[in-house]
């Protein structure tokens, strides 16, 4: 098997094609390329030239000056079009002394991956939360039980069929093999959270260019995942309206001058705008600037909130609040959601199994996707090694690998808190936008 894999992250502002090693000292970045991103509007890939022309170039680049030749790719996924329900499923069980076996638990998962959904959508994966056996509630493995009766509670991710072959197709007229989609939260948390955090309870929230995702886990297993339809490139949109500049500009005030609390903002500062068109500069102070900063992240927030509380998981964040993704870096943010939110919070970047010779570029919150999908596609290879059959522990099932081209194929790459009031829904009537895991469709990309 080859010691590289390669992934691919196809975000808003930026697309991200990277090949990564696994060593000793832990997971290596071997090639890092990343360009402007065209064609993908928060998280969804909506003009597949417009993707290709920003993707290719990285792929090129660095085939060109690391000498490594791209072949199979772990693809990041996103976007507002892709849902969560949760679902139960009941069986009556012919002789109660019989042991719940892994095939009985597996042919539940079977079943609810079947289940009926709407024209042009697709259940993308299922990931188990508990059973329940006679009267014993809530276990987390009922293999090895027995009882005259099994419920299994589900989490179904569901997605636009369009939405996910689109991200396909731009992987296949690349001339690659796509290996996995897998979703980007997944990837970043993978990355960043640690296994105490993942197990006393934790929400990583990242924030993107397009999108802020949020993913709650408990107890190591994925409780609720929410896609907010704002991020990083909002913030900057509010302060070009807002202070009358350039979009470049706008992004330049928030990066270098900008901070999400206004209260510490100080007055006398100020910013020069130059003048467009001949007209005269003028001044901005710090103030206004974190002003405007601050009303986008607190609306992001109040979204996030609302999406903790209706996970039923608001009291069990023992961890509290990781925040990661390229907008985490706003100035004071932590401390702002600290206070907003009533949860402890920390600014993450890749931290889990990082080699220490791996390029400055990953180590920042903006990266934390593109390393988390190279870890995830290094766990894909374990477990098609194993070949361990098992419903809730292996990330990627292999009846949901994509296959094209022969079967010995390496994949990869190879190389010559205080409680808040109870909150309305921020959005109205928009929907809560839910985030998938997983593609197990079988199209070749």
């Amino acid at each position: 098997m080859s010691n590289y894999v390669a992934a691919i992250d196809l975000g808003t502002t930026k697309v991200v094609t990277l090949v990564g090693e696994r060593t000793d000292s832990g997971y290596r970045i071997v090639a890092f390329r990343e360009a402007p991103s065209k064609g993908v509007l928060r998280g969804e890939v909506v003009n597949i030239q417009s993707v290709l022309d920003s993707l290719q170039p990285t792929i090129e680049d660095i085939k060109r000056e690391e000498s490594i030749e791209i072949n199979e790719v772990y693809v990041g996924i996103a976007g507002q079009n892709i849902k969560c329900v949760s679902q139960r499923l009941s069986r009556n069980r012919g002789r109660a002394d019989n042991l719940i076996s892994d095939s009985e638990i597996d042919d539940m998962m079977r079943e609810m991956s079947n289940s009926r959904v709407n024209a042009g959508e697709k259940i993308l994966h299922v990931i188990p939360q508990s059973f329940n056996v006679d009267d014993h509630i809530g276990v987390d493995n009922a293999k090895g039980m027995t009882g005259t009766r099994i419920e299994g509670d589900y989490k179904l991710f569901i997605g636009k069929i369009n939405s996910v072959e689109h991200s396909k197709l731009v992987i296949n007229r690349a001339g690659l093999r796509l290996r996995e989609l897998i979703l980007e939260p997944v990837a970043s948390a993978k990355a960043v959270l640690s296994e105490d955090e993942t197990e006393l309870g934790v929400a990583m929230i990242d924030i993107g260019g397009g999108t802020t995702d949020l993913l709650i886990y408990h107890n190591n297993i994925i409780r609720h995942t929410a896609v907010i339809p704002f991020g990083g490139n909002s913030i900057t949109e509010d302060l070009r309206q807002g202070c009358g500049v350039s979009l470049k500009n706008a992004e330049q005030m928030k990066i270098q001058y900008g901070s999400c609390y206004s209260e510490y903002a100080p007055e006398n500062k100020t910013v020069i705008i130059p003048g467009i068109g001949g007209r005269e500069s003028r001044e901005v102070s710090f103030k206004v600037i974190a002003g405007i900063i601050e009303a986008r992240v607190e609306e992001i927030l109040e979204a996030v909130m609302y999406e903790i509380e209706n996970s039923g998981y608001m009291d069990k964040l023992g961890a509290g609040i990781v925040i990661t993704g390229g907008g985490s870096q706003l100035t004071n943010l932590r401390q702002f959601i600290k206070v907003k939110t009533g949860y402890d919070a920390r600014i993450a970047s890749p931290i889990n199994n990082i080699s220490y010779d791996t390029p400055s570029e990953i180590c920042r919150p903006g990266s934390s996707t593109a390393f988390g999908l190279i870890m995830l596609g290094f766990e894909n290879q374990d477990s098609m090694v194993n070949e361990t059959p098992s419903c809730t522990s292996t990330l990627f099932p292999e009846s949901e690998l994509t296959s094209t081209g022969s079967s010995d194929h390496t994949p990869g790459a190879t190389s010559a808190r205080e409680k808040p009031a109870r909150r309305k829904n921020p959005f109205g009537n928009i929907p809560s936008f839910i985030g998938s895991i997983f593609d197990n469709t079988n199209n070749e990309a």
